[in-house]
């Protein structure tokens, strides 16, 4: 069963046969593959109001389990960003009543963040919405090749992983 990439590739050997051009077959299915995880992304959290990086923020803190909050370092760690990102994203956050800035009982001068019910509901409300719309796109493959193509991600994304710690 032929698809976009094996064109692609087809076209790419007959006009440079003298490159290799075998790591498109995977990346060039990736790439296009996260461009439709993006849109459903979007529909998901379109349906709740929120962005992707707003959703990146509350997940972070839904993850980290009762009472829903991280320190502002912890967060970064989580989302990947600037400490003058997620200054402005907590502050946006916080005034929609998503989230909320308490004293850190353990550091004076610290802060923590934490999840309010109203962002606790609308993050789990989205990842429910989010996982059936993933649901959707791997719903051609078994169980058992979600699980195989799982562990080879794995393997290929794990390098990255190791970089940033």
């Amino acid at each position: 069963m032929e698809d976009e990439v094996d064109r692609l590739i087809e076209a790419w050997r007959r006009e440079r046969p003298d490159l290799d051009v075998a790591p498109m077959e995977v990346l060039s299915r990736v790439s296009r593959l996260a461009r439709h995880l993006d849109r459903a992304r979007s529909q998901a959290f379109d349906t709740h109001g929120l962005e992707s990086w707003e959703f990146d923020v509350l997940a972070a803190l839904r993850r980290a389990g009762t009472p829903y909050q991280l320190s502002p370092g912890k967060l970064l760690k989580e989302t990947l960003v600037t400490s003058g990102t997620m200054t402005n994203r907590v502050d946006r956050l916080t005034a929609r009543g998503l989230v909320e800035r308490l004293p850190d009982p353990h550091d004076r001068r610290g802060v923590l963040v934490q999840l309010t019910p109203a962002g606790r509901d609308k993050v789990d409300a989205a990842m429910a919405d989010l996982l059936t719309h993933e649901r959707a796109l791997l719903g051609g493959l078994s169980d058992d090749d979600q699980q195989k193509i799982a562990r080879v991600l794995r393997e290929l994304v794990r390098p990255f992983d190791l970089e940033k710690h």
